[in-house]
């Protein structure tokens, strides 16, 4: 089974074999080998609280790094599909009982961890539903998770903001420290005149203002794609709206809310008429989901 775009084959080989040294080292599961498991083995992966799973396209990968006698089978859960009820189960693993048990926690962390990530983001997407606003990830990942979180918030409906630092230009306040708010459209286009020297080019340009005086200066700029209203209120997300509406510029500019946005705030900020919500919660504070592995032979 291929893996899911956006995921990188060798890096999740290297985050798997890093999880399963960390976990066996050089002896093994020395409880296992003391117990003296042999024979065949099943279990069921049951979620014990409603989520939205993520992660199951990639435990192929994980039993595979264990033992290529383990697998799922029969009926098994779908990435991106919501689950309402404690106890149902996600799938079946079967193989021999020693690793199936070697590789449980491994298998569950990357599971409980992916559809806490998907979870929470279909919480904030049901939030905005009708609005029009998108819900978006940051790269406020875990180190070494990014394929991985970024997969996730795509499992709960939301949409991928930049991959890294190399695939899309955003220009933030530390870029633009001490340039005045009068010479920022200039600064700015300077930026871009360089940009489109770059190949292959950048997928998106955006630039970040603090205040609604660089939002104008910056409405005058051609060839920024989003603009990002940094804890703007939303009143003021409302009038940088119809700011940009005024000018012709729906459609040729997006604008996106950042900045602590949580569950509670996430209606009232989409319905300001702001394309984007980047919320770096998805993946920064996400609880992992309570997912267990129960033995059936």
């Amino acid at each position: 089974m291929s893996l899911p775009a956006g995921i990188n084959s060798t890096r999740l080989q290297r985050l798997i074999e890093l999880a399963r040294e960390e976990d066996l080292e050089a002896r093994g599961d020395i409880t296992s080998q003391v117990a003296d498991l042999t024979g065949p083995a099943a279990a069921r992966i049951v979620a014990r609280r409603p989520c939205v799973v993520a992660g199951m396209a990639v435990a192929p990968e994980i039993l595979r790094a264990y033992d290529t006698r383990l697998l799922l089978r029969g009926k098994r859960a779908q990435d991106g599909q919501r689950f309402e009820q404690p106890g149902d189960a996600l799938g079946e693993l079967h193989g021999p009982l020693g690793t199936l048990l070697a590789c449980e926690r491994t298998l569950l962390n990357f599971l409980q961890r992916m559809s806490g990530v998907a979870t929470l983001t279909r919480r904030f997407v049901d939030a905005v539903a009708g609005t029009g606003a998108k819900i978006y990830d940051t790269r406020k990942t875990v180190p070494g998770w990014r394929d991985l979180d970024k997969y996730a918030v795509r499992c709960g409906g939301g949409y991928n903001h930049r991959l890294g630092l190399h695939d899309a230009i955003l220009i933030k306040d530390n870029h633009l420290a001490g340039i005045p708010a009068e010479r920022l459209a200039a600064a700015v286009f300077g930026m871009l005149n360089r940009a489109a020297e770059l190949s292959p080019p950048p997928s998106f340009v955006e630039v970040e203002v603090d205040t609604p005086q660089q939002l104008e200066e910056l409405l005058k700029v051609v060839g920024i794609d989003v603009i990002l209203l940094d804890n703007f209120t939303p009143p003021q997300m409302a009038q940088a709206v119809a700011r940009r509406d005024e000018l012709g510029l729906r459609g040729k500019v997006e604008l996106e809310a950042s900045g602590g946005i949580d569950l509670a705030a996430a209606r009232a900020i989409a319905e300001t008429g702001i394309e984007r919500l980047a919320i770096g919660a998805l993946t920064h504070s996400a609880p992992a989901v309570d997912i267990a592995l129960e033995r059936i032979i």
